[in-house]
């Protein structure tokens, strides 16, 4: 054991080590059908019976970082094999560098591969956060009654989602992952200004076209950036190959599924869960308050629990209730469930009203409100699930003169939310290529006005459709929310037409999105009368009297 494995072992507050005597076999050559060689690492309890693998895919440095490196050896004092194989063109793996879609090529040659050990008894397991709980769903598409257990964290199991929710590009965060990669091959230094860089990624995303960012960026071209923009419209096929949603269905490992509420990838992440626990497989699921990287530090005590209740019958730790949800607001407490969502939610529609009013009852004949989305000057992102602090004071967003606010009337007692969050927006627009995002945000007596949740679409001509008037009704998925109003408070539903550099800005042309320069402003509408009741859809907790 070393040193800094022990310190991981202790600040994760993983269980109790079995051993401490790890042996370690580097750069394991994996051929692949094409030609290509994956490396692999193999870290292993020297003095312990054969043990079940635990088999992880990664495009992060394995082979040189002290960090990975000890987080592997505190994994494999648990009792367990670990195997961590570079995807390929990454530290030392031939072949193409092609992240998210080359993995489920290359996952049945590397389940091939692990077979043939001498030291592999047969029974795999999985875990890992963001890339590493992306690359689980291909190896349980292939390994089929040999794969025992998963914990999939911060992740979903189709790619095209997790780049475009609400079919707009997730700008922010994967400029923040290309530059991370860049980082990898760099120093120590380099590595801790991508962690700072928020604010100069932010200036660069203002340049056009997005296609010319990595060089703006990273100084050189990624050919899967451009792919990745050039493949932009819902439906397609391109994004087939990183599709391993079917192993939802396909495997029939039980799993645990974590995720953070402020997380990027939170919607996918929980539509997995919803998909699994459909098809009868009990899942468990996690949700904290936590950002991306905090689900990932989380997840390996969550995982290593669940792993070795699963692997080893080590039971004692794990907890009985499927669903454990922290409600954050004004609870700020951890919570079981059997289901998510509870069973005493209630989908509830709540109306946006003239003279920004917001309420439970149906609206009332009024005049649409309006406002101007210029992507010269786009409506910035405050807080969220971004790569920055993810709960800021909005007030100063809803000043700006493209942002309409609806507001509750005081609260005459708390109000709970758990559950999934949509709108229908009933809208008219001069542009056919425009966005709409809606963001809920809690409002104190003081005025403060803090993130709750929101979500954003992206319109193209004829989807959806207009109705007979032009009139266009746009349906948004907001992120899923456990969210308690105290009374005294107010809730507050922000609707726009962008969030940037979150999200990527809407030009309203019709140029390719990844060579676009031209811009267009837009003219928007708002309905809300009783022929377009425009609501957002609250998951309210009905409290039995």
């Amino acid at each position: 054991m070393t040193i800094l494995s022990r310190v991981f072992a202790s600040f994760l507050k993983l269980p109790s080590a079995e051993t401490h005597d790890i042996k370690v076999e580097k750069n394991l050559k994996i051929p692949m059908p094409d030609g290509a060689v994956l490396l692999a690492n193999h870290y292993y309890p020297h003095r312990l019976d054969k043990r079940p693998t635990i088999l992880i895919c990664s495009v992060y440095n394995t082979r040189i970082s002290s960090t990975n490196e000890a987080i592997s050896i505190a994994t494999a004092e648990q009792g367990f094999n670990v195997v961590v194989v570079n995807s390929r063109g990454t530290f030392g793996s031939t072949g193409e560098f092609d992240p998210f879609l080359s993995e489920p090529d290359d996952a049945p040659s590397i389940i091939e591969w692990l077979e043939k050990q001498e030291w592999f008894n047969g029974e795999l397991c999985s875990e890992g956060a963001s890339f590493l709980g992306y690359s689980q769903w291909p190896i349980a598409r292939y390994a089929g009654s040999m794969l025992k257990a998963m914990s999939t964290q911060a992740t979903g199991s189709s790619f095209r989602d997790m780049i475009y929710p609400g079919d707009t590009l997730s700008l922010e965060v994967f400029l923040f992952w290309m530059d991370t990669l860049e980082s990898q091959h760099k120093n120590i230094l380099a590595s801790i200004l991508v962690q700072t860089g928020n604010n100069r990624r932010g200036k660069l995303a203002m340049n056009l076209p997005l296609g010319e960012l990595d060089n703006l960026l990273v100084g050189h071209e990624n050919k899967f950036w451009r792919e990745w923009l050039t493949h932009n419209l819902p439906g397609d096929n391109y994004w087939k190959r990183g599709d391993s949603s079917d192993a939802l269905t396909l495997t029939k490992a039980p799993n645990h599924v974590l995720t953070g509420w402020h997380d990027f990838f939170l919607p996918q992440t929980i539509h997995d869960y919803l998909k699994m626990q459909s098809e009868g497989k009990n899942p468990y699921l996690t949700v904290g308050p936590w950002t991306h990287v905090e689900v990932a530090q989380s997840g390996i005590k969550d995982g290593m629990i669940w792993l070795r209740a699963k692997m080893f019958k080590q039971n004692e730790k794990l907890r009985k209730s499927p669903v454990r949800i922290y409600i954050m607001g004004a609870a700020n407490e951890w919570r079981e469930y059997p289901v998510w969502p509870p069973n005493d939610m209630q989908l509830q529609p709540w109306y946006l009203q003239a003279n920004n009013g917001f309420s439970t009852d149906p609206p009332t004949v009024s005049e649409p409100d309006s406002y101007i989305y210029d992507p010269a000057d786009p409506t910035p992102s405050i807080g969220g699930s971004s790569t920055g602090k993810p709960i800021e004071d909005n007030r100063s967003l809803e000043s700006r003169s493209d942002v309409i606010t609806y507001t509750s009337d005081t609260l005459k007692s708390k109000l709970e939310l758990i559950g999934p969050v949509s709108a229908e927006l009933f809208i008219k627009s001069s542009l056919k290529y425009t966005d709409f995002f809606v963001k809920i945000c809690d409002v104190d007596s003081s005025g403060k006005s803090l993130n709750v949740c929101d979500g954003i679409q992206r319109l193209f001509p004829d989807n959806p459709s207009p109705q007979d008037d032009d009139i266009i009704k746009v349906n948004v998925n907001l992120w899923p929310t456990a969210y308690n109003f105290k009374k005294g408070h107010q809730i507050r539903i922000q609707v726009s037409s962008g969030a940037f550099p979150r999200f990527a800005r809407n030009l309203g042309t019709d140029e390719p999105l990844t060579t676009a320069t031209k811009m267009r402003i837009a003219e928007q509408l708002i309905f809300h009368d009783p022929n377009h009741p425009s609501a957002v859809i609250l998951p309210v907790i009905i409290r039995k009297s």
